[in-house]
């Protein structure tokens, strides 16, 4: 398999490295103190986000994206994870079950959500029901010509600047019928129950939400009745791989501040990069970090190549367990060469820290992979893994 890139791969390489050191970066101390960006900043980092050409990366042109390669949006998302307080999500990317919407939807969801002139978030944990989608409660049942939604969820990310949220529930409560919905966040019913703080600094919030008796048109119906689970798979398979990006940007960010102080710091006489000790560590990053591009940068070029969709489930699982717990173990070792340091927030290697521990909850658990590993291993043996 040859991965030598492009040179119109290396141009987006670099562009997307350019727009996170010049854009994203100096902002990482405001979104840590301020717990977000002020409405300036963010107005001046969305319009860069379109002059670099970084929003809905992966959505064709025809919809109003870049129509750009998995593996291409993978080279871009690596380096957005470099920034420090999730400040990746700046950089927009429609949620992919959008592009199965009818063409009114195409035209007053996806497209303005590709331009930032609309924006979605995607409900589906409640309190009850997190790995197992089939105990969701939120109900849509038809009344009068109309759906009327009930219901609570939780954690949903970007949920304060989102005007509309593509909302899982079950048709009549039957767990049957998983089916989505197009819900404008200004319609009667929706409201924030609260605004959770939680361990990471993220540059937007996470609210929970409650949906009482909110009417929607059967047009707002994204799908059929019962394709909703189908389709939110297709939007967490796409988000383990955004997920394998961001990671292995910020574990990269965390090895290079790891290696940078080790060659000024001197104790004992030399740079602590000459004792073996933190050799070692910079050794075990720097493997670890090559490991998980290889595995990040071949399951994409699989996926450009047409990989069948058990495949790409299969190998989307994989790239989401291996480099969220890898960069786990980098930035861990990152934050112990740099000592006391590594422990202030004022630094990069103690907020990426917080930031990746989350990485191995949601979309899926580090438990929720192994066991669609292992599953996959039962029913279609190691090839899926081992082969190429």
């Amino acid at each position: 398999m040859d991965l030598t890139l492009s040179k119109a791969e290396l141009e987006l390489q670099a562009r997307a490295r350019e727009f996170t050191d010049k854009f994203l970066l100096p902002h990482e101390l405001e979104v840590e103190e301020n717990n977000g960006l002020a409405p300036g900043s963010h107005a001046k980092i969305k319009q860069a986000v379109i002059d670099y050409g970084l929003n809905a990366l992966v959505i064709p042109e025809k919809f109003g994206g870049r129509g750009y390669s998995m593996l291409q949006a993978m080279l871009a998302r690596e380096q957005l994870g470099r920034a420090t307080g999730a400040m990746w999500e700046l950089a927009w990317q429609p949620s992919e079950p959008l592009t199965h919407g009818t063409p009114d939807q195409i035209r007053d969801y996806l497209r303005p959500t590709c331009e930032g002139r609309r924006r979605d978030s995607y409900a589906i944990t409640e309190p009850d029901a997190g790995s197992d989608p089939r105990m969701v409660k939120t109900s849509a049942v038809k009344r009068g010509g109309k759906y009327v939604i009930n219901g609570e969820k939780w954690f949903v990310t970007c949920g304060d600047i989102a005007d509309f949220i593509i909302l899982h529930t079950h048709i009549d409560g039957d767990p049957d019928k998983p089916t989505l919905f197009l819900v404008d966040k200004s319609l009667p019913g929706v409201k924030i129950k609260r605004t959770p703080r939680y361990m990471h600094t993220f540059v937007f919030e996470h609210p929970e939400f409650l949906f009482e008796n909110v009417e929607v048109d059967e047009s707002k119906m994204l799908g059929r009745i019962g394709e909703g689970f189908d389709l939110t798979k297709t939007w967490i398979t796409a988000a383990r791989l955004v997920i394998g990006g961001n990671t292995l940007g910020a574990a990269t960010r965390a090895l290079e501040e790891a290696n940078a102080f080790a060659s000024r710091r001197v104790q004992f006489g030399k740079a602590i990069h000459h004792h073996q000790a933190i050799e070692f560590m910079l050794a075990d990053m720097a493997v670890e970090v090559m490991a998980a591009k290889s595995l990040l940068y071949r399951v994409a070029a699989e996926i450009d190549r047409g990989l069948d969709a058990k495949s790409v489930h299969a190998r989307a699982s994989a790239v989401k367990l291996y480099c969220s717990e890898m960069a786990w173990r980098v930035i861990d070792k990152a934050v112990q060469i740099l000592g006391g340091r590594g422990y202030m927030r004022e630094n990069p290697v103690e907020r990426l820290y917080r930031d990746v521990r989350v990485e191995r909850i949601w979309e899926g658990s580090s438990e929720i992979q192994r066991m669609i590993i292992g599953g996959q291993i039962k029913k279609r043996g190691l090839q899926v893994y081992t082969g190429w």
